[in-house]
């Protein structure tokens, strides 16, 4: 039996947090056995935001070493950048052809920069489209997304079934969205969820020094005596049973649980930021990476499109 096919998209903007890691991926490591798995660098995608070449460069290779850092395997796992697969362009183009501006107005990100009164470029405004053009090129069957994220496969699947449509074709199969539960649960420094917009994280990579900073700086809420948020990012490094005789041993002594935590994080962190800086010397080995499974990606691609363009009329020879 085929493994199906798994396909997710980072951007190269700002350093992971412990919530990234947790929420998202470690699980990319965990499936990366049991599915064929395309992980994309995002640069495309990111240039909504990102307009300063030197900061997107390092951004890539930032995204590559921390994946590699915390286990992916690129035997196993197709390590790739968006824009070395020109095919999801030209994708996205046909796809623009065939959606309203209204139904795009209905994005969630859309809204909520309009909502904010940003100004909104139209890479933003497109940006579920691209989006499906990634996942539809590569013939993926599973996107793992947060709640928050599960609109843009649900984009991407009424997308195939109006080219099916209006083409009388099956080019595309329908994707559909793995749910990766507790994304949106971890909590930052200050009680509201784990976000860089926030300034409330604890970076995957931090020093010691930043680390003991931070958790020192958790805002505590107090639950029966314990304070909450503390206990709440605890339970990602230690079992439940731990926990229960630790917080009822130090009951009502926060600084005590803090320092705990602290150096419970150290502890996770510390291997993975040696296992970093040892591949930080290794420049060559992230661009062999990059463009093997740039071809790989974009090989597929090209073979999909082949399809794509005799179905739209446009193969002529």
């Amino acid at each position: 039996m085929s493994k199906k096919i798994l396909l997710s998209g980072v951007k190269p903007t700002g350093r992971p947090h412990i919530g990234n890691y947790f929420g998202a991926m470690k699980q990319f490591v965990d499936m990366q056995e049991g599915h064929e798995s395309y992980v994309f660098i995002a640069d495309l995608h990111a240039l909504t935001t990102v307009q300063n070449a030197g900061e997107m460069e390092q951004g890539i290779i930032d995204i590559v070493l921390d994946y590699l850092a915390i286990g992916l395997d690129p035997e196993k796992v197709v390590l790739f950048k968006q824009s070395d697969v020109p095919q999801v362009a030209e994708l996205a183009w046909i796809f623009n052809c065939l959606t309203t501006m209204p139904y795009l107005m209905r994005a969630h990100a859309f809204k909520d920069a309009e909502a904010k009164n940003k100004e909104i470029n139209v890479g933003l405004f497109d940006y579920p489209i691209l989006m499906a053009a990634d996942i539809l090129i590569q013939d993926t069957d599973v996107v793992p997304v947060g709640q928050d994220q599960r609109q843009h496969v649900e984009i991407a699947r009424d997308i195939v079934e109006k080219f099916n449509r209006i083409f009388n074709v099956d080019t595309f199969k329908l994707p559909n969205a793995m749910i990766l539960e507790g994304m949106a649960t971890v909590p930052g420094t200050d009680g509201q969820k784990m976000s860089k917009s926030y300034r409330n994280t604890i970076p995957l990579f931090s020093t010691d020094e930043e680390i003991k900073k931070l958790v020192m700086s958790i805002v505590t809420d107090s639950s029966g005596d314990t304070p909450a948020n503390v206990r709440a990012i605890h339970e990602l490094f230690r079992d439940k049973e731990y926990l229960d005789n630790l917080y009822a041993e130090k009951k009502g002594k926060y600084k005590d649980l803090k320092e705990a935590l602290s150096n419970d994080v150290i502890a996770f962190i510390s291997p993975l930021r040696t296992r970093r800086h040892e591949l930080e010397n290794n420049k060559d080995m992230i661009m062999e990476i990059l463009k093997k499974g740039g071809k790989i990606a974009r090989d597929r691609a090209e073979a999909k499109m082949e399809v794509v363009r005799k179905a739209i009329g446009v193969k002529l020879y």
